[in-house]
């Protein structure tokens, strides 16, 4: 909402493009602040309306289409007190160029446009993208710190803050009940039906149906909106994904999805499950430089799944083996968590890229934090030693280092020592 209400205020906006993936919450957060900042929404659903896309055949001009949508919705559409909101954009080409024309003729409209498959869309040739015209936000799932606002603990959030900033231990008690938090983060995740219907009822079983109609949505998508030769292929790859995560080397491996695999085959179809926001894709920096973008090596990444709930849905994890620390997750533990800090560094705005040397030492994620480039290593338990890290810290050194674990808040030897349910501070 913070990032919505600046965007409406903004004396340089532009029509909005709100992408991420299918039900991470897009079109309640627009619709919500369009009810709370305007005096009415003008919507339109191009899927559930597949006869809408014939208005925009028709005409893209601001002067034509303004009229017509005010007699479609019902609603008159009123210079800057007016939400317009095309919903699935991305099956309506032409209703995607017409942000162009709003843009340079008509910027006195206020339009957002969503889309669960947007990146799949625009990234086809045939697509024409108004590159330039618009600005572009992307949603995740709901990250731990706004699962504790839903939960009630604004307090235990600041107490959170405060520590992390200050490098003080948090109070037993409180360290506790925050880790207690994070696991049940773990099993729920951060998909906002699955949080609302679990603080609802704490029934682990309706979240884990909720997340499983979550993922056959996504196996829809992939007949639904790729190419019949890639189908398979994409389904193969994101199988394969909580295979690769229950490896000690979680480096995506494509021997592992099934013999004699190769990139050529399997990449389009990984290409697809990250444009569609299904999974992140982190590459390897060579070396840690500014920028890591121009450092990183194309054949070597890392896979996770977008949202961790999702993910132990998947793997068919019981909340109780989460909640409880199973021993039997031993192997899957550190997969997991990586996965869950990925979330978080993503949700944060960090592109997360990981250092591998060529000895085999490994830094789990590498970010640029307040124009620094700092290492993070993920530990799942109270262990923290790092031997990878000290390697890393040796070669590079840089200003400081992260530790993400079970243990509390700390500061020594020039690495930052941060509880896992704080990754949202980072």
């Amino acid at each position: 909402m913070v990032y919505l209400t600046a965007w409406k205020s903004s004396k340089y906006r532009k029509p909005l493009i709100l992408q991420g993936a299918r039900q991470v919450g897009k079109t309640y957060t627009i619709l919500a602040f369009g009810r709370e900042q305007y005096e009415n929404v003008a919507y339109f659903n191009f899927e559930t309306s597949p006869g809408l896309a014939r208005t925009f055949n028709e005409s893209i001009e601001p002067s034509y289409l303004i009229p017509i949508l005010s007699r479609i919705s019902g609603q008159t559409i009123i210079k800057e007190k007016t939400l317009i909101v095309f919903d699935e954009v991305q099956l309506c080409e032409r209703a995607l160029v017409s942000l162009k024309y709003f843009c340079e003729s008509a910027p006195e409209y206020h339009i957002i446009a969503a889309g669960s498959l947007l990146g799949v869309a625009v990234n086809r040739s045939e697509f024409s993208f108004p590159v330039g015209k618009t600005d572009i936000k992307t949603m995740y799932p709901m990250d731990i710190e706004e699962f504790l606002i839903a939960c009630g603990e604004d307090e235990l959030i600041d107490q959170i803050r405060k520590c992390f900033n200050n490098n003080v231990p948090m109070p037993s008690a409180l360290h506790d009940t925050a880790l207690s938090y994070y696991r049940q983060y773990l099993v729920v995740g951060g998909m906002p039906d699955c949080v609302d219907k679990y603080l609802a009822t704490k029934d682990f079983i309706l979240v884990r149906h909720i997340q499983e109609q979550i993922l056959e949505s996504y196996l829809n998508d992939m007949s639904k909106y790729n190419r019949k030769n890639e189908i398979q292929k994409t389904r193969l790859v994101y199988d394969n994904i909580t295979v690769q995560l229950s490896k000690k080397n979680t480096r995506f491996q494509y021997k592992l999805i099934k013999q004699g695999a190769r990139a050529a085959e399997f990449e389009n179809a990984i290409e697809w499950l990250v444009l569609s926001g299904i999974i992140t894709r982190i590459y390897r920096v060579e070396q840690p430089k500014k920028p890591l973008e121009n450092c990183r090596d194309i054949d070597s990444f890392k896979t996770f799944v977008s949202d961790v709930g999702l993910l132990c849905a998947k793997k068919d994890i019981i909340a109780e083996d989460v909640l409880y620390q199973s021993d039997e997750l031993n192997d899957f533990k550190g997969g997991m968590t990586e996965n869950y800090v990925c979330s978080q560094l993503s949700s944060s705005g960090h592109k997360c890229f990981y250092w591998m040397s060529e000895r085999g030492a490994e830094v789990d994620f590498v970010i640029q934090r307040s124009g620094r480039i700092i290492p993070v290593e993920v530990k799942s338990a109270e262990n923290t030693k790092a031997k990878s890290l000290a390697v890393y810290m040796a070669l590079y050194k840089p200003e400081y280092a992260i530790k993400l674990s079970a243990k509390n808040f700390g500061f020594e030897d020039n690495k930052k020592t941060v509880p896992l349910y704080a990754a949202f501070c980072i």
